[in-house]
């Protein structure tokens, strides 16, 4: 195994001693169900107003997203139960299958189109966002890849050339969706990847330049992409226009103050605010819960992204290089993810299509999380089992 594999950039910033007892795993789980409480609570207080327009109930929403916590649980425990060894074996059907939903969701007549969007598969009662699947593909795709390269020796660009094809392939695929959103959270997540396995700074950058310049010119082919990015600036401009759900948002921000005008009486989620219980769920929440109740789920979600990459540090120490960049995949797009959707809420950063992880409504989104943090625990598990292993065959040897 090469030298950077096994000791990562980011595990100096981490502090490569930092000891893992047990209950840090009932905190990332503690962590985890404090996420999903509170997102329940939110975003069923929030899709109060819709659910009795559009369904004439009111609890609709919230029904719903109860029962995607069923296969949610269920997605978590076989994840748990899946040896990474045999994720690793099935990389290239895991790879086939993330593109190939891909490419099936953008085929006539099969994807269902909202708002202009073709990102949703439709299975019976819910609908399957393929990009979500996708994701999670493609870490255990890069992961398993890097492994195999490692393997031989530092990473070169003759390594990366298969991921950056593939990459290239899934890129054009979201795009045609569109779904530009998915595709920046997914590239930060890959590069993020490649950096922590050990690709050489120089190779990184010009990857990194390479990225952002291909960004540059999809935002300036789109006009509204540079729509979207103008309103960003200055919202106030054209309120009523380019600038409504930012300026809406910044409302309901403004609204909460300290400690919120308490937990269902925002105003805004009475159809002032788009997408109230999905892509500006915090809004709603800081609406209704305050600064004070921002900076508790900040915190969770620092909580959560930090626990994950000290496990995934902890399996860089332990030689297990493959559950190490799975745990910084999962970390880096689940952080990435919620710190866009809350920059995007708070006007930080320009308007995405970006749910809260764990917290906004969507059966797709909360089952590929909880696969992605059944995986991370599973990485625990095996990197524990394996230290066991090897502490019990060290005190058995004679002296």
């Amino acid at each position: 195994m090469a030298e950077a594999m096994r000791y990562p950039r980011l595990e100096a910033l981490l502090g490569r001693q930092t000891p893992l007892a047990a209950e840090h795993d009932r905190l990332l789980v503690v962590a985890i169900l404090l996420l999903l409480g509170i997102g329940v609570v939110m975003m069923g207080s929030a899709s109060m107003a819709i659910g009795e327009q559009e369904r004439n109930q009111a609890g609709f929403f919230l029904i719903r997203q109860l029962l995607f916590l069923i296969p949610a649980a269920m997605a978590i425990g076989i994840a748990l139960v899946t040896p990474l060894e045999r994720l690793q074996q099935w990389m290239p059907v895991v790879l086939l299958g993330s593109l190939g939903l891909l490419v099936f969701v953008l085929m006539p007549g099969v994807g269902r189109e909202v708002n202009g969007a073709t990102r949703w598969l439709p299975l019976g009662v819910i609908n399957l966002q393929v990009s979500e699947v996708a994701r999670v593909g493609f870490i255990i795709y890069l992961a398993a890849h890097l492994v195999r390269q490692g393997e031989k020796g530092p990473l070169t660009i003759g390594a990366l050339i298969a991921p950056a094809a593939v990459m290239a392939v899934a890129g054009v695929l979201l795009l045609a969706q569109p779904d530009f959103g998915a595709l920046v959270v997914l590239a930060v997540t890959l590069g993020s990847m490649l950096f922590v396995a050990g690709v050489s700074l120089g190779v990184f950058s010009m990857l990194a330049v390479a990225v952002v310049g291909l960004g540059a010119i999809l935002l300036a082919s789109a006009p509204y992409r540079l729509e979207r990015l103008v309103a960003f600036r200055d919202p106030w401009a054209d309120p009523f226009n380019t600038g409504f759900q930012l300026t809406q948002s910044l409302i309901a921000v403004g609204r909460g103050e300290w400690f919120g005008v308490g937990l269902g009486n925002s105003v805004q989620k009475l159809f002032y605010l788009p997408e109230a219980h999905t892509d500006f769920l915090f809004a709603v929440l800081a609406e209704e819960l305050g600064l004070l109740g921002m900076l508790v789920v900040i915190g969770l979600y620092t909580f959560l992204v930090l626990r994950v990459c000290l496990i995934g540090s902890a399996s860089f120490r332990a030689d297990r290089p493959f559950g190490g960049l799975i745990a910084y995949g999962v970390a880096v797009s689940l952080g990435f993810q919620a710190f866009v959707n809350m920059g995007v809420n708070l006007g930080l950063l320009p308007t995405k299509g970006l749910t809260l992880p764990l917290m906004s409504y969507g059966g797709s989104s909360l089952v590929m999380t909880a696969v992605a943090l059944g995986l991370v625990l599973r990485v625990d598990y095996e990197r524990r089992l394996s230290q066991r292993a090897a502490s019990t065959v060290k005190r058995r040897r004679p002296r």
